[in-house]
């Protein structure tokens, strides 16, 4: 076999692994299912205006891809599904928060080629219990994972977001349209 056609079959032969790591890897509404025993309560919607959309933007470094953002709340825990931008591609998270600490995070869509890794439970149980501390950061360190950097960035952003929503969906009327 030549050199070239060696080449060729294992690029060709490493091609499923890239498209492995993309993909699926939970339905939002079994998520939201998952989260509430089985019944997820009617969604509701925060608007990102005013003082939420400026601390949406200085959480992501950037304004969030839509003014509004669904969420599903019952008594004290509240489930969240959002994206944030791995290195090209969104990232599907799916959050749910329990009396201000974060419960549970998980990828639930993956769009990405590399950085698929932080969707195994190792890594995010590092979330769990998690809080705003009084700057408005996680109140821990998250370790990353060696070629994930970006994705690793994404999924905090998410978990800091959808906590800091949390907080404030409780206290003003944030279905009002602006």
């Amino acid at each position: 076999m030549r050199p070239t056609s060696l080449r060729f079959f294992v690029l060709l032969s490493l091609m499923p692994l890239l498209v492995w790591a993309r993909g699926t890897y939970q339905e939002p509404q079994d998520f939201l299912s998952d989260s509430f025993d089985g019944q997820a309560p009617e969604a509701s919607i925060v608007w990102l205006i005013g003082e939420r959309k400026l601390a949406a933007r200085e959480i992501l470094g950037h304004d969030y891809s839509s003014l509004r953002v669904r969420y599903w709340r019952k008594e004290n825990r509240s489930a969240w599904i959002l994206e944030e931008i791995g290195k090209d591609h969104p990232i599907t998270m799916g959050v749910v928060i329990q009396d201000g600490r974060l419960e549970r995070i998980k990828v639930l869509v993956f769009r990405e080629s590399r950085g698929w890794e932080i969707r195994h439970p190792f890594f995010t149980r590092q979330f769990q219990d998690a809080r705003l501390n009084n700057d408005g950061r996680l109140d821990r360190s998250i370790d990353g994972i060696s070629g994930a950097t970006l994705s690793v960035r994404a999924m905090k952003k998410i978990a800091t977001l959808a906590l800091y929503l949390d907080s404030t969906t409780g206290k003003q009327d944030v279905e009002t349209a602006p």
